[in-house]
């Protein structure tokens, strides 16, 4: 109900639509049958539940103006950031509210404090301070962006409120990438319902007209309405989907002591004092679990099975390919230094490489192996060839052995299985000879798969003209080096 004299710009919950009411209405004008269960053979980790679904607000509008048990203010560590959410919050609860904040001496990041509503239509604010983004640091920000939603959301199970309305608590001025902070956000909640689901009615997500859309694209992934929804989703996870309440899983850091520490599991209770303790401390930190130095000794004397390496390499990958979907790669993108043309004389995806576009000095080499993930992930999936333009590449362009084989490294094995061939076009020399020594010393499987090329007439014989992109001053360099033939074959007008 509303407080009495609320004004009358405050929204009632209750009077607003649910998650599931727009899309059961589009079933019923579509007529679409749901699917049955005998259809579903592999199920989301973030299954159907109808129940945990009615539960789910997508609201554009307000924070402050919901009339709800609590709101939530995303805000700094002495509690007096001026972003949009907190200037409207103080704004409609008054200046008592500004008191009450000086009362709880701050907030530290991932942190949540209560304090009344005063004003406004919802009883409590919860307030709450979210991460500074910085890409280096991004498994910390991601633990206490967990710890943000998930400390609110203990507060109000704690508090028996009934409903809580959601800001988006990554505010811009703290560059959190959006739609990775949704998807934290997204997963929090869905976790909480499942272990906490009785001790709230409604959670509402009051959100801006720029941050809509990217909350109804990712709602799906985590509250389907449907079977059908459920399963179109599932590709769209991403690779990190959290623990069993949503908190980012870091590899490295899962510490597991066995219930007993030094005594073999299938050692009985009855055995008491007369049990073999001889065990203990043969473990690092008794019998610790996943202890990486441990693996990484392993692997260095090659006692580590095959696989555990594959399986300790495609964690390290997942890593890798989330914070390159993650990160703002437009600053690489622009160089047009690798991007997808056509398809060779197999029909196997041609990705080009342009040497001379890598400003090697100039620009931060994770970001580019960051990219080259982004781009790569969905084509390595099936057999592709490589063009690698040499063409006009200097020092000052040259990739450093040591980035190479970091990248062939970090890479999935579906990289270099599905490779197929590597046309390394224009080669000098001095190219060509340390390709000998990276494919012969560094790294294994690559040599025989370079072909070099000294004219664009060798390369056409392979890939058609018509199906590869090439930059002009690759054109121009050929027609000079070659002969004017290939100076009528038209350049690509973007590169």
């Amino acid at each position: 109900m509303d407080p009495l004299g609320a004004p009358s710009q405050f929204v009632d919950i209750d009077t607003l639509p649910g998650w599931t009411d727009a899309y059961e209405a589009k079933q019923l004008d579509s007529h679409q049958s749901p699917v049955g269960k005998a259809q579903v053979d592999v199920r989301s980790p973030f299954p159907y539940r109808k129940d945990i679904n009615e539960k789910i607000i997508l609201w554009k509008g307000d924070v402050a103006l919901l009339n709800c048990t609590a709101i939530v203010n995303t805000s700094n560590e002495s509690l007096t950031d001026k972003n949009p959410v907190s200037e409207s919050i103080f704004m409609h609860a008054g200046p008592d509210l500004k008191d009450e904040l000086q009362k709880l001496k701050g907030c530290r990041t991932g942190e949540a404090k209560l304090t009344k509503g005063f004003n406004l239509a919802a009883r409590f604010i919860i307030h709450t301070v979210g991460p500074k983004y910085k890409s280096r640091y991004r498994t910390a920000a991601e633990s206490s962006l967990y710890s943000c939603y998930r400390n609110v959301l203990q507060l109000a199970k704690e508090q028996a409120m009934c409903s809580v309305g959601f800001c988006v608590i990554n505010s811009v001025k703290r560059c959190y990438p959006l739609e990775d902070a949704t998807h934290i956000a997204l997963r929090t909640v869905r976790r909480f319902l499942e272990i906490h689901g009785e001790t709230l009615e409604k959670v509402v997500f009051a959100v801006s007209e720029l941050e809509e859309a990217t909350y109804q694209k990712l709602l799906p992934l985590y509250f389907p309405r449907s079977l059908e929804e459920e399963i179109q989703s599932l590709p769209y996870l991403p690779a990190d989907i959290g623990n069993a309440e949503g908190e980012p899983v870091v590899p490295e850091r899962q510490i597991r002591i066995t219930e007993k520490p030094g005594v073999p599991d299938d050692a009985s209770d009855e055995e008491g004092l007369e049990a073999d303790l001889s065990f203990i401390g043969s473990h690092a930190f008794a019998r610790m679990e996943g202890d990486v130095d441990k693996q990484r000794r392993l692997i260095l004397q090659g006692q580590l099975s095959e696989a555990a390496l594959q399986k300790q390499h495609q964690r390290n990958y997942n890593r890798w390919l989330c914070q390159a979907r993650a990160e703002d790669l437009s600053d690489i993108a622009s160089l047009k230094a690798l991007y997808q043309t056509g398809v060779d004389n197999c029909g196997r995806t041609v990705m080009v490489v342009v040497g001379r576009n890598i400003p090697v000095t100039l620009i931060d080499m994770e970001k580019a192996l960051l990219y080259f993930i982004h781009v790569m992930d969905h084509i390595a999936v099936k057999e592709y060839v490589l063009v690698y333009f040499h063409t006009l590449t200097n020092d000052y362009n040259q990739l450093d052995s040591n980035f190479l084989k970091k990248l062939y490294d970090v890479v999935d094995s579906k990289y270099k299985r599905n490779l197929k061939a590597l046309y390394f076009v224009h080669p000098t020399f001095r190219s060509k000879v340390s390709a000998w020594f990276f494919t012969t010393f560094t790294v294994s499987g690559l040599k025989d798969k370079i072909h070099y090329v000294e004219s664009l007439q060798q390369l056409f014989a392979a890939i058609p003209p018509e199906q590869i992109d090439l930059p002009p001053f690759v054109l121009e360099y050929d027609a000079r080096e070659n002969g004017p033939y290939y100076s009528s074959y038209p350049p690509s007008p973007d590169l």
